[in-house]
């Protein structure tokens, strides 16, 4: 393997800002070690509801601002600087506080070929795909969603607070 290099300009860019995601090394440029995310996200807003990867841990650097992170059955407030590894299996899910957005780099190693769930989420975003078409992909992308009584309770006690970039099916 040779070392990768992704220059910012040339990373692919989803999203409206304040919500933005650059697709930055996907498994195939990586030879299977990793993929690399960089999400931003405005205030008060909702990331993916809960789920879990069976193959891949997922790690999160707050490069600027604040997520609550739903890991396992605890939410905690991820800040800048902070970092936090996810283990495969935990449930997971993220938002942003009313307060602040944030700017977070996301890398779930080994890797597995995720930039076409992130195309597919902008899609949908744009109402050119369905919600439902994610639960299609679930082990293509080894993402799968789960409710969690501690996230649904988080999003309650946010209520009027918060905005969704993407409706998923157990939003409809």
């Amino acid at each position: 393997m040779k070392a990768v290099l992704t220059r910012g300009a040339d990373a692919e860019r989803l999203g409206a800002a304040p919500n933005n995601t650059w697709l930055i090394a996907d498994a195939e440029h990586t030879d299977g070690i990793m993929n690399v995310v960089r999400t931003t996200l405005g205030a008060g807003v909702d990331g993916p509801p809960p789920h879990f990867h069976k193959e891949s841990p997922e790690m999160f650097y707050l490069l600027d601002g604040a997520l609550r992170i739903l890991a396992g059955d605890e939410v905690l407030t991820v800040s800048k600087g902070d970092y936090l590894l996810v283990p495969p299996l935990m449930h997971h899910a993220w938002g942003t506080p009313p307060e602040t957005g944030a700017d977070v780099l996301i890398v779930k190693a080994p890797g597995n070929s995720r930039f076409e769930y992130f195309r597919l989420g902008d899609r949908i975003r744009r109402g050119e795909a369905s919600p439902a078409e994610v639960l299609a992909t679930a082990d293509r992308f080894d993402n799968h969603f789960v409710d969690n009584p501690t996230w649904r309770q988080e999003l309650a006690a946010r209520a009027g607070e918060r905005q969704r970039i993407v409706s998923f099916p157990e939003d409809e």
